[in-house]
């Protein structure tokens, strides 16, 4: 099994995951946006499968810190890749990388049924 966790490691969401993926027991490795940056060929591989509205923070305080020339620029995958390697705290968090399966966010309960599997 093949699990990569991404996201900010300050973002109390992305701690709650860590903190039940390592109580589960499981093993995963985790990027660091902040640190590692994220690529326009990751974004594009996730936009793939998961939907660019799931994907683009529209609640966080970056995006509403931006001018809203910027926001109304997004119209599509590749503005939103642009604007999200721009700011990797735009993309929601976290992001799960299971096996190649792309899962955005985190519960409890979401997490039982993706490792349910």
């Amino acid at each position: 099994m093949s699990i990569t966790l991404y996201g900010i490691p300050n973002c109390d969401t992305v701690k709650k995951a860590r903190t039940w993926l390592t109580e589960q027991g499981i093993a995963y490795d985790f990027h660091d946006f902040k640190k590692a940056g994220v690529s326009r060929e990751l974004l594009q591989a996730w936009l793939h499968t998961l939907d660019r509205d799931d994907l683009l923070n529209r609640r966080g305080t970056t995006w509403r810190a931006l001018p809203q020339e910027r926001r109304d620029a997004v119209v599509d995958d590749a503005s939103a890749i642009a604007l999200m390697m721009e700011a990797p705290s735009l993309i929601k968090r976290p992001v799960l990388d299971k096996d190649g399966a792309m899962h955005v966010g985190f519960s409890a309960d979401q997490y039982l049924q993706i490792f349910a599997r």
